[in-house]
């Protein structure tokens, strides 16, 4: 598998505390990669080091397979958007666009209203400054801005932070489209796992400055999403009675509970099966398990902002 970025026991220390400690991320080229963790984990500070805006303490990263000296040419060709989007508030989204292309050196004929499109403020009051925009808006030029130059790499730390529902709705889809039209591959911090869930091909879950878990989305499927969970008093009978009834995807956790993946809308079906077979059933039900609930177990529950 080709990564675009990974990172190789990435560690920033300050004093004594280590606010990322031997980070070993792996990002594929093309995809979405969600970053998870509450306040504090680390994840700003592991974003800073990657797109160049912090030294790390030890450890190092590769962009496109560079490292040291060649990497850092390569920094080009990463956009960033880390907390809060560095606009002029009195200035429209085009005059932002514009200064920045001029400052990046860039001066093709249509490519600022070519970029409002991108980001969908091609509609937008050319007169009305920045600063009286939504803040959908100011986030979308904020995404904007990082695309000028064209990046492979986008980075975007909390981009749907403080929206509204239609807000989020609107920075999830162009990030989609970015990913599926451009090609572009993006690494986003989110605390509204939900909605990270909805557009992330992987994860990496981030606690207290170390790296918990990294995983596809078909593995979070696996792990998470929908199941049947089973309890008896007589494991392999069950188990035969379920297989007599064309069911075969089960799962035995440590204390003999099953957890049944297909057939979810037949529980009636599997109770009566298990029932007439003489098992006594003792708990059977349908259980739902959310990129929040993966979160919280792996880390250990508590608040889960960040």
């Amino acid at each position: 598998m080709e990564y675009i970025l990974e990172t190789q026991g990435l560690t920033k220390r300050y004093g004594n505390k280590d606010a990322a400690r031997d980070i070993n991320l792996h990002i594929v080229e093309g995809q979405i990669y969600g970053l998870i963790g509450r306040n504090g984990a680390g994840k700003t500070t592991i974003m800073r080091m990657i797109s160049g805006l912090s030294a790390p303490t030890s450890g190092t990263y590769s962009l496109f397979g560079k490292t040291g000296y060649e990497m850092g040419k390569m920094l080009k060709n990463v956009g960033v958007l880390i907390e809060y989007p560095g606009i002029y508030p009195k200035l429209s989204a085009y005059e932002n666009l514009k200064i920045k292309c001029i400052g990046a050196g860039i001066r093709p004929k249509g490519y600022v209203e070519e970029m409002l499109k991108t980001v969908g403020l091609e509609n937008t009051d050319m007169k009305k400054p920045a600063g009286a925009y939504s803040l959908g808006m100011r986030q979308r030029l904020g995404i904007g801005l990082a695309l000028v130059g064209d990046p492979k790499i986008l980075i975007l730390d909390e981009p749907i932070n403080g929206l509204d529902p239609q807000g989020i709705a609107e920075v999830r889809q162009m990030l989609v489209r970015l990913r599926d039209e451009k090609g572009i591959t993006i690494m986003i911090s989110s605390h509204i796992l939900d909605e990270l869930a909805k557009v992330a091909d992987s994860f990496g879950i981030i606690n207290e400055g170390s790296l918990l878990d990294e995983f596809t989305a078909e593995e979070l499927h696996r792990r998470c999403g929908q199941y049947v969970v089973i309890r008896t008093d007589d494991h392999d009978a069950t188990l035969k009675a379920l297989r007599d009834i064309g069911i075969g995807e089960v799962i035995t956790e440590p204390d003999g509970t099953l957890r049944v993946s297909d057939h979810l809308d037949d529980t009636a079906g599997m109770s009566r099966a298990i029932v007439n077979a003489g098992i006594a059933l003792r708990e059977i039900h349908l259980q739902t398990v959310s990129l929040e609930d993966y979160y919280l177990g792996v880390t250990g529950g508590g608040e889960h902002n960040g």
